[in-house]
């Protein structure tokens, strides 16, 4: 499990008998596959056994914190550490393990962050960290985000994608520069809305309308006045298209 690269010959012959002779040792009635429960399922291994590193400690009652030794298995392809009552962080180094296909280190009782490195296994297809004590943002990185949600749950302090909960930093505030001009216009436009438009309407409603039409109803002369300037423009108005009329009639009729 130290070695990373492949076994060239895989095959690995179990045997269920010895015979020891003086000067040799004899094996026979060798086992050349195993069941083994891989990701959740049952599969038989023959032929590719070499290839099969999986350590699987789930569901004992190991505690304290995991050795970080166990970074040295950088040819480990699985590792199940699940349901125990293992405390501490997750071991920093853990992205050393380049190798790991399957990752399973839920209801346990770790706590911490979740290492930065553990967004470096490209190959992990696997994980379950759901149900500990895991706080912080989840590094970023296109991998540990493609995982659904319920890889992480059960940690109630934890944040960031894929989990609905943002994190501290990542919470909605005025960005600076332009943002902020934007921001600061937008509340200057909605205050001039909200008040100087209203008063200005009003104001000039009372101006307006009742400063010439109150003025025309009380002041007799000046109402004649404006109703005989009204009067006067009508009929200027008349005059001057039944003129204009008249001479395009004549103009096309030469």
């Amino acid at each position: 499990m130290m070695i990373q690269e492949k076994s060239s010959n895989p095959i690995i012959g179990l045997a269920n008998e010895i015979l020891v002779v003086p000067g040799y040792i004899y094996y026979f009635r060798y086992l050349d596959n195993v069941l083994l429960t891989w990701k959740g399922s049952e599969h038989e291994y023959k032929s590719t056994l070499g290839f099969v590193k999986y350590l699987d400690l789930s569901s004992n009652k190991l505690c304290e914190a995991i050795p970080e030794e166990i970074t040295d298995l950088v040819g480990l392809t699985a590792l199940n550490l699940s349901r125990n009552n293992l405390t501490g962080l997750i071991p920093p180094k853990i992205g050393q393990l380049k190798s790991l296909d399957f990752l399973d280190l839920s209801r346990n009782h770790f706590s911490g962050n979740i290492p930065s490195s553990l967004s470096l296994l490209s190959g992990l297809s696997v994980l379950d960290l759901s149900y500990n004590s895991l706080s912080g943002k989840i590094p970023l990185g296109t991998h540990l985000q493609s995982f659904n949600a319920s890889v992480y749950a059960g940690n109630l302090e934890l944040c960031g994608l894929p989990l609905p909960n943002k994190c501290a930093d990542e919470e909605s505030t005025p960005s600076p520069g332009r943002d902020d001009d934007a921001n600061t216009l937008e509340d200057d436009d909605d205050q001039f809305i909200t008040l100087g438009f209203y008063v200005s309407l009003t104001l000039g409603f009372f101006v307006g309308f009742w400063g010439v039409c109150g003025t025309l109803m009380l002041n007799r002369s000046w109402r004649y006045g404006y109703y005989n300037f009204l009067t006067g423009m009508k009929d200027w108005l008349y005059a001057a298209t039944a003129m204009n009329k008249s001479n395009l009639q004549t103009k096309f009729r030469y």
